[in-house]
């Protein structure tokens, strides 16, 4: 029997729920999509742009793919970001833009440059040092803030899929206690992102597959949550299917084949966000947002380290929404018994994981075995105002999914 046909066998309630849709205008996708850019900026009439970046990108020949592309929209290049988003990085952005009078944003590269982007975004429309907002939301901008505030346009260009470009939340990290935070508003997201294949082939294939771990993870923990809803769960499940289908080829494959492949898995990598600020991640995420900044580790690496344990701490949970994760995988799931079926898609992701050249412990990734409980505490007072599992998760939890993690 179907999924459908067993929900018409039970007793079942219609549908209901609220559904927010992004201020995302416009997704670009294919290759030499690039060229799109500088009309982007001509149609909101943005004159000019500032791309963001890191140091690598910006020693590469790529970097001139979009600032040919810009023309003389280009205002200048900033390539100081740096892993886990700094305050220090976001701080000297914030004074880049001004001093070169910027009114877009460009980020161009993976997570990093495009959280830099947003959060240096939320500052300027607010006024608010971006930490301090960070850690106190809601808190009021003095009037010397609020004057100097004002909205800027951003645009993602990214080369990973780890999906941040389709959120209006971005991380920051304190560097004196390497403790990440965030920041949120509709504003700060892309209004426009461009999936261009092509300046994907030089990212390193241990972080084209970890980024894809990281959508993987996405679309999971979406379908997953107790905020799931039907739309999330069938992109979620494409996701996971164009994963599976395409990951591997993307970085085995060559030429104009493997050009392809990655074009699909950046859909993928929408897929697997779309929505989900309506729904929220869970614990694999709240786990990764603490190990990446206190150990360094990318947030990618993070995903292919504990979305496989946190998986089977959730089939204990809520095995019965597991069949979108289960379709997608093409793992045999009953609805009536559904947690032989939640346990088989662990596997199937774990096995899924294992067939990279990517860390899958975290003793893999450099993690001190003494300092692994360090963060439990964090996360489960963080985790706790998230409400998208169906219980409060323990500190104890959180220590055995970090142990068996190691």
């Amino acid at each position: 029997m179907t999924d459908i046909g067993a929900q018409k066998a039970m007793t079942i309630e219609a549908p209901a729920g609220e559904f927010n849709l992004s201020r995302l205008e416009r997704v670009n996708s294919g290759p030499g999509a690039i060229a799109t850019l500088g009309n982007e900026l001509d149609r909101r009439n943005l004159k000019r742009a500032v791309v963001v970046t890191g140091n690598t990108l910006g020693k590469s020949a790529l970097l001139g793919t979009v600032t040919d592309a810009l023309g003389a929209r280009c205002a200048g290049v900033f390539t100081r970001v740096r892993q886990h988003v700094p305050i220090g990085s976001v701080r000297e952005l914030i004074a880049e833009a001004g001093r070169l009078g910027a009114d877009c944003l460009v980020s161009f590269g993976g997570g990093s440059p495009i959280d830099c982007a947003k959060v240096a975004a939320y500052a300027i429309l607010t006024g608010h040092d971006p930490l301090a907002a960070s850690l106190a939301p809601g808190s009021a901008a003095t009037a010397e803030e609020t004057a100097r505030a004002r909205e800027i346009v951003h645009i993602a260009v990214p080369t990973t899929i780890s999906a941040g470009e389709y959120t209006h939340v971005a991380g920051v990290t304190d560097e004196g206690t390497r403790i990440k935070s965030g920041v949120g508003d509709p504003r700060i997201l892309a209004r426009t992102v461009i999936n261009d294949p092509l300046l994907t082939l030089e990212t390193p294939d241990w972080l084209w597959v970890s980024t894809g771990m990281r959508s993987l993870d996405h679309a999971v923990e979406t379908i997953y949550s107790t905020r799931h809803q039907l739309m999330s769960d069938t992109l979620g499940s494409k996701a996971i299917e164009l994963l599976d289908a395409y990951l591997p080829a993307s970085v085995g494959a060559s030429g104009d084949e493997r050009v392809a492949h990655r074009g699909f898995c950046q859909l993928a990598s929408w897929f697997s966000i779309f929505g989900a600020l309506n729904t929220g991640f869970g614990l694999s995420h709240a786990l990764g947002h603490q190990i990446g900044p206190k150990w360094d580790v990318p947030h990618g690496v993070t995903s292919c380290i504990t979305l496989p344990h946190v998986m089977r701490f959730m089939a204990g949970m809520a095995p019965q929404r597991f069949g979108p994760i289960a379709k997608g995988f093409g793992v045999a799931f009953d609805p009536a018994n559904p947690k032989p079926g939640a346990l088989a898609c662990a596997d199937r992701a774990e096995k899924f994981i294992a067939q990279f050249d990517v860390p899958k412990r975290l003793r893999d990734a450099r993690v001190p075995r003494d300092e692994v409980g360090d963060i439990a505490e964090t996360i489960e007072h963080h985790f706790a105002r998230l409400n998208v599992v169906d219980r409060p998760v323990t500190r104890e939890e959180i220590r055995a999914l970090l142990d068996s993690a190691y």
